[in-house]
């Protein structure tokens, strides 16, 4: 049976249980009962989602096509003996059955420990609270630190967080290490990559806005470095730190906004790094045919290096662990650096479980000698002397999501137009993206 098959097949069963959910979901009504019989103190989390999806123009033509579904699966306990203890751990399965032998480990990894963590006090408004082991994490709009839940498989972080809690403001400490996909054995932290800090969230400004105020450090020290080079020669090593701020809430007449900036400084190899990042948006909720109607934009900037040949300065912008899924289109082709976007979005929601959804990017270098970077940070082209122009090209996405109690069934299609740039420097092939998901989770 091919993939397509498949995928009918499954999309086919997956909708037929809709009808009948309220009376035919026995996982779901099971962990119901283990929560009541336990006083809430024992809940169990599940999730099964399917994706299958079509990649043409990979890589602007320097790949082959993608034609693959992808599985993932979760199982979760969280055990709250006390109100002052959290326990919770999580196992996750995820694969791509149709990829073929060679699956790389950013589409797969058989069953493992997710997530692991020990949490004091997680229902205090005030006062002292804490959270280690092995978790997912996410920070403001997850541009800087991010768990990317599109992902097969979902960064997650071995990490220790202290936070003190006061009615208008929290004070945190943290620090964390991506975990490393493992195929040949259980994964394990990169605790030669890591970000370490303070990030302090003001939620109770006036007219109902919120400030995150934060600084990090990102410290590289790993054997072959962020960029292959070598340890002795003290190439290798990444100490960037990033000081920044981040602020949403209402405007005038319905509006609303987030903006977030960041500026960095340290070291990159051998190179002083000097970067700057930045994006400013706005939404209104309209009414259109008396269906409400969000509209949004956005304007991203995030600095690239001027002059890569020099080996004394860096100016590209560090993205640390983000999840950047949807930030500059849904094929996720680009990553926050180097590159000024902007953004248009518009999500009608059809009825209270229908959403349809049209985004458009339009991106460009900030400088036309540094690379062009994908989603996660490396270098896709680049123009040695700045020849190929800036511009990158336009992308756009039409989705729809259909949610039904435990139930939740989409698909989506989006285009690429290649720019000047990608056009000089790449086979300049147009990346198409279909895809059909469905997942059930409680």
């Amino acid at each position: 049976m091919s993939w397509q098959s498949g995928a009918v097949l499954l999309f086919v069963f997956q909708a037929s249980t809709l009808l009948p959910a309220q009376s035919w979901d026995p996982l779901g009504r099971a962990a119901d009962t283990v929560s009541a019989d336990t006083g809430g103190k024992l809940k169990i989390s599940f999730e099964f989602r399917g994706r299958y999806e079509i990649r043409t123009g990979a890589a602007f033509g320097r790949d082959s096509e993608v034609d693959t579904g992808l599985v993932r699966t979760r199982l979760g306990l969280t055990y709250k003996p006390t109100s002052w203890l959290k326990l919770s751990g999580m196992l996750q399965d995820s694969r791509s059955p149709w990829y073929g032998e060679n699956a790389p480990s950013t589409v797969r990894d058989p069953t493992d420990l997710h997530e692991a963590y020990v949490e004091l006090f997680p229902d205090a408004k005030t006062g002292f609270g804490m959270t280690a082991g092995r978790k997912m994490l996410n920070y403001g709009d997850r541009r800087l630190i991010g768990s990317p839940q599109w992902n097969n498989l979902s960064r997650t972080f071995d990490h220790a967080r202290v936070y003190y809690r006061l009615p208008k403001v929290r004070f945190e400490l943290l620090l964390i290490s991506p975990v490393k996909i493992r195929l040949d054995g259980l994964n394990r932290p990169v605790l030669g990559e890591r970000i370490w800090g303070t990030y302090n969230t003001f939620p109770n400004l006036p007219r109902k806005s919120l400030l995150d105020v934060y600084a990090l450090r990102h410290d590289q020290n790993r054997e072959g470095g962020f960029s292959g080079g070598a340890r002795a020669a003290g190439t290798d090593r990444l100490a960037v730190n990033t000081f920044g701020f981040r602020l949403t809430g209402p405007l005038v007449l319905g509006l609303k906004h987030t903006m977030e900036v960041a500026a960095q400084n340290g070291k990159v190899g051998a190179a002083e790094h000097r970067a700057l990042a930045w994006f400013a948006g706005v939404s209104r909720l309209w009414t259109a045919a008396g269906r409400p109607l969000n509209i949004g934009a956005e304007y991203t900037f995030a600095s690239g290096t001027r002059n890569p040949d020099d080996a004394r300065r860096s100016g590209t912008f560090d993205q640390l662990s983000p999840a950047n899924h949807d930030k500059f289109g849904h094929e996720d082709l680009f990553g926050w650096r180097n590159l000024r976007n902007t953004r248009l979005i518009a999500t009608c929601n059809w009825t209270k479980l229908f959403a349809v959804t049209l985004l458009y990017n339009n991106a460009w270098l900030v400088s036309s000698r540094d690379s062009l970077y994908s989603a996660a940070g490396r270098s896709i082209a680049r123009s040695p002397n700045g020849s190929a122009g800036r511009h990158v090209g336009q992308e756009a996405d039409l989705f729809a999501t259909y949610r039904f109690q435990r139930f939740t069934l989409g698909a989506g299609y989006g285009y690429f137009f290649a720019g000047g740039f990608v056009v000089r420097t790449t086979p300049g092939a147009n990346p198409h993206y279909v895809y059909l998901f469905h997942t059930y989770s409680f």
